[in-house]
């Protein structure tokens, strides 16, 4: 009768220790509303943080299914951790659901790489999902505003950018054509540091292909930068992608 008591107790007292350390109370959830408040809550971050990352990838674009997965992920955690609680009734149920979908977010970035930044966005989901589901909502939507707020700020500011662009440089030239210091010059004027990593035959042997690891200059004229190279290749393809390698590129003096 005095543990029904003490439950019930700590059911109403829910709302008022948000804020508080929980260290000391048990984090079971007897009521549905409760269950569903801190999922709806997780939901409603997921979603807003979903609205964050369209916003700071409004020039980059984005993947749909990207976004959506936000919202689901939040939501996904927090019922999961919720649901441990309401099976162990203790604190060692927490324990092993943050374990739990600790395992699950990284069974996709094991097997294959991602930028850094999204990466950070599916961690953010995650730990909102995490503080919703333990019971702390107040601090969930605190922490969100602080986060949401400084990567707006650095999008703006465009923080950390880097003064240069790594790009390659694919350039077909003639078989009869001496490349060796060829474009030297005109590298030297559009790009900080370069290097040619590879050297091919294409056409049957009737064309060359050079490709080149470029850093080029912020204020670099791409277009006259392509132009002054095609009036050396015989006006032949020349291809700038823009990010450092578009194959994998083995240097055996790397190793």
């Amino acid at each position: 009768m005095l543990n029904v008591t003490a439950a019930a107790f700590a059911a109403t007292d829910f709302f008022t220790r948000l804020f508080n350390d929980q260290s000391e109370y048990n984090l079971d959830f007897p009521g549905v509303g409760k269950v569903l408040a801190c999922v709806g809550c997780a939901l409603v971050l997921g979603l807003l943080i979903a609205f964050v990352y369209m916003f700071t990838h409004r020039k980059t674009g984005y993947a749909q299914s990207y976004v959506l997965a936000m919202p689901m992920l939040s939501g996904l955690v927090s019922t999961i951790i919720v649901m441990m609680c309401l099976l162990a009734n203790s604190t060692t149920g927490v324990t092993a659901a943050i374990s739990l979908t600790g395992a699950f977010s990284l069974v996709r970035f094991r097997s294959a790489p991602g930028d850094p930044k999204d990466i950070s966005y599916v961690l953010f989901a995650m730990v909102m999902g995490t503080v919703c589901g333990i019971g702390f909502i107040g601090y969930a939507f605190v922490i969100f505003a602080i986060l949401a707020a400084l990567l707006i700020i650095f999008n703006l500011i465009n923080f950390a950018a880097p003064k240069t662009q790594d790009m390659t440089l694919k350039v077909t030239i003639p078989e009869n054509l001496n490349y060796n210091g060829l474009f030297d010059q005109v590298l030297d004027k559009y790009a900080t540091r370069w290097l040619l990593r590879r050297v091919k035959t294409t056409e049957y042997g009737t064309l060359f292909e050079l490709i080149y690891s470029v850093c080029m200059k912020t204020d670099a004229d791409q277009k006259k930068f392509i132009d002054e190279i095609r009036t050396l290749n015989g006006n032949l393809n020349v291809t700038l992608v823009l990010y450092r390698y578009d194959d994998q590129i083995y240097n055996t003096k790397e190793k």
